[in-house]
């Protein structure tokens, strides 16, 4: 079969998921002819996606969140103003994604939750099947358990799900950990799609911590925890445009500009992993038994509700803010699920190529 991906570009999950996707249908003899990814003014694509995917790569402009002047916190009002604004801009990105699918004549297309493939499904007659895969549609299932309160950002989160799931024949549900198909409501739940690379990793215990922020603006945050315990090493990993791939700023804190084999190489390695609350990175510590502390985005209710669902699964503890002494206390109570994680994942391939290859 020949596949179309389409990928939102904010943050590296999707992105890895896709390279981790390609890779299995590759080895079983399929073909991911064309790539799209969603991008935005604030986001460079990484430079691993690129040469990983071994594809055709096509960039399209899609909506995405528009962070505060600090770049912490999402703003909900500037995200749906500017996105509103760039409504022409969108235009001819769906223009382009049917141009990309009538060359191509793939046999399926995959949504990693860009919403601009959602308004392409909404606005083109596309006789060709899709299927849609993120962690976020897990929300749809009758068994999540949400944050308290929070009432319109669950629903405008739902909403989001919608629009990206419009149309698909399935919505293939990553998960943590294992939970019954809803296939009336179209939600198959599926083990998460990890790269190859990261079995390959020899797991120590070295002395630091390893840091990743999708906003810079938490780097503040990192510095003054930092100048107040000087002796602990960290290694931090951001997306801050015009800064060199590695920022040496002390002896005992670095920025890094996100390079993937660095990353899980660094995570294979460290003693503890702090991060916002995106779905992949937290199932990559899972799978290497690294005890995690997770920082939800401001104003980013898809990670609030990441957060709750990896805490209830084991993989560590939550908090509002950058705070590692709180993962510091917590070590000595960390218990480690790999092993329940790993006997999850073990099913990845057979799951997905019954989902997205049997009819």
């Amino acid at each position: 079969m020949r596949f179309i991906f389409i990928v939102q570009g904010e943050g590296r999950g999707h992105m890895t998921q896709g390279i981790s996707l390609s890779q299995m249908l590759n080895a079983h003899g399929h073909e991911v002819c064309h790539v799209i990814v969603g991008k935005s003014r604030r986001r460079e694509l990484p430079a691993f996606f690129a040469e990983q995917i071994r594809c055709p790569l096509t960039q399209v402009s899609s909506p995405n969140f528009v962070a505060d002047r600090k770049s912490k916190s999402v703003s909900l009002f500037k995200t749906l103003f500017f996105n509103m604004l760039r409504l022409p801009v969108y235009l001819k990105s769906i223009d382009k994604i049917d141009q990309i699918i009538k060359e191509e004549q793939p046999d399926r297309i995959i949504n990693f939750y860009d919403f601009i493939a959602g308004f392409y499904f909404l606005m083109k007659r596309s006789s060709v099947s899709h299927v849609a895969i993120a962690h976020q549609f897990l929300l749809n299932h009758s068994e999540f358990e949400f944050p308290k309160g929070k009432f319109f950002d669950r629903f405008a989160l739902k909403l989001g799900n919608r629009l990206a799931g419009f149309k698909a024949e399935k919505l293939l549900c990553l998960s943590f950990q294992f939970y019954e198909d809803e296939k009336e409501k179209r939600i198959f739940v599926v083990p998460p799609l990890l790269r190859k690379e990261l079995e390959l990793q020899r797991v120590e215990r070295e002395d630091f911590f390893l840091i990743y922020m999708v906003n810079h603006g938490y780097a503040e945050q990192v510095r003054e925890f930092h100048r107040a315990h000087p002796e602990l090493q960290l290694h931090c990993f951001w997306d801050k445009r015009g800064v060199p791939d590695q920022l040496v700023e002390d002896e005992t804190l670095t920025f890094h500009r996100l390079n993937d084999t660095k990353f899980l190489s660094l995570m294979a390695r460290c003693k503890g992993y702090l991060s916002t609350a995106g779905f992949e990175s937290i199932c990559e510590a899972m799978y290497l038994g690294k005890p995690v502390l997770m920082v939800p985005v401001q104003g980013h209710y898809e990670q609030l509700c990441n957060a709750v669902d990896a805490v209830r699964s084991g993989a560590g503890i939550s908090s509002s803010t950058f705070d590692l002494q709180l993962l510091l206390d917590y070590l000595p109570r960390f218990n480690d699920v790999s092993k329940d994680f790993k006997s999850w994942c073990k099913s990845t391939d057979d799951t997905f190529l019954k989902n997205l290859i049997d009819k």
